[in-house]
């Protein structure tokens, strides 16, 4: 039996000629391809914020943190269950990532347990938009203003997404991409930042490009400055013209992306519903674009088991990062650490045919014994 994939990148022919086209310019770094991305995901987004593009998603969120002038001591509220990635752009700052719970029904930021955790040194929070949904950004925002925080948003998994009918990044402080190659599009690698703090875009712009002072416009027209100044601390992190090709075909395919991934999420909640040991995550799959569908199973482990025996692959999505060794906490989030017990992320990707989820459900069935 084939083996039924996890996740995977979806390209097409339009992706592959859109590369070609870059390559015969024989002008691969950071150009007019990048500078057209970038417009036309604000062009898609419909925002007045700005649009900076990276190499990564954790670039972009590394960079943000480092635009905010965060130093040594500072402090970060940032749930646990995220992926690793969130934590070491945190840390690579100097900056000390405090892990808080998560919300049991949505496994986003538990907002009381992240104010119980706020210090003279906090700075910033930052919710990850955990499965691609963002229930709960509001009573972030007004936490981040009682207390004068800035809000960085791990939205990696939520391009495409919506909240209250607005498309994620049409508004807020500082919100992060991720074009990673299994993300709801891809530019092979890549990300994004999007903010309307001006100041801020341009400390990022000129930081993406090793913090060469107003480089980018020289950049996008094939050109590079010479004589110029630093004063900040940059990255290397800006996005090449061959991520941005293929990324500006994937937007315009988003909309098939959102069919499929939504049809997908809607069959499985349709048909585990009526499984008691199944809980399922309280998302609007009309609202939420998923980048991964995610349960919550007794015996998680042995159906995980199950599973991988019968050729569907099945991951978990994450470790809690208070217990890595490197960010272990003196004190305990049972909410989370239970949680971790039981999340199981089943198949979900635009190439996922309707055979092959019905193979995945069936088996869980059988392990149910329904």
């Amino acid at each position: 039996m084939t083996k039924i994939r996890l996740s995977k990148s979806s390209i097409s022919q339009a992706e592959k000629e859109a590369v070609l086209k870059v390559l015969d310019k024989e002008y691969l770094g950071m150009g007019e391809e990048v500078k057209h991305f970038e417009e036309k995901i604000k062009d898609y987004l419909q925002t007045s914020l700005d649009v900076v593009c990276v190499n990564t998603g954790t670039s972009a969120l590394h960079l943000a943190l480092l635009c905010l002038d965060l130093k040594d001591g500072d402090e970060v509220l940032v749930p646990s269950l995220t992926y690793v990635a969130s934590y070491q752009a945190i840390s690579a700052t100097g900056a000390k990532p405090i892990s808080c719970e998560i919300n049991p029904n949505t496994l986003f930021l538990d907002i009381q347990d992240a104010r119980a955790k706020i210090t003279k040194n906090t700075k910033a929070i930052m919710p990850v938009h955990y499965a691609s949904s963002s229930k709960g950004m509001d009573e972030v925002y007004k936490l981040a203003q009682e207390f004068e925080l800035r809000v960085v948003e791990d939205a990696a998994q939520a391009f495409g997404s919506k909240r209250d009918g607005k498309l994620v990044g049409t508004q807020g402080d500082i919100i992060c991409f991720s074009f990673d190659g299994i993300k709801n599009i891809t530019s092979g690698e890549g990300g994004a930042i999007v903010s309307n703090d001006q100041e801020f875009i341009q400390r990022v712009q000129d930081g993406r490009l090793l913090g060469v002072e107003k480089d980018t416009d020289k950049r996008y027209s094939g050109q590079r400055s010479w004589d110029f100044d630093v004063k900040y601390q940059g990255f290397r992190y800006h996005m090449s013209n061959i991520m941005a090709a293929i990324g500006i075909v994937q937007l315009d395919r988003i909309d098939e992306f959102r069919k499929k991934r939504q049809n997908i999420s809607k069959q499985y909640l349709k048909e585990l519903k009526q499984i008691k040991e199944i809980e399922l995550l309280n998302f609007d799959f009309d609202e939420v674009l998923p980048h991964i569908f995610v349960i919550k199973a007794q015996r998680r482990n042995k159906l995980r088991e199950y599973l991988l025996s019968n050729n569907i692959e099945c991951g978990i999505h994450y470790k809690p990062n208070h217990l890595h060794t490197k960010y272990k906490s003196s004190f305990k989030l049972p909410i989370t650490e239970k949680i971790y017990e039981e999340i199981l992320t089943l198949p979900c990707h635009f190439d996922l045919t309707k055979d092959e989820q019905e193979v995945a459900i069936e088996k869980i069935r059988e392990f149910y014994g329904k």
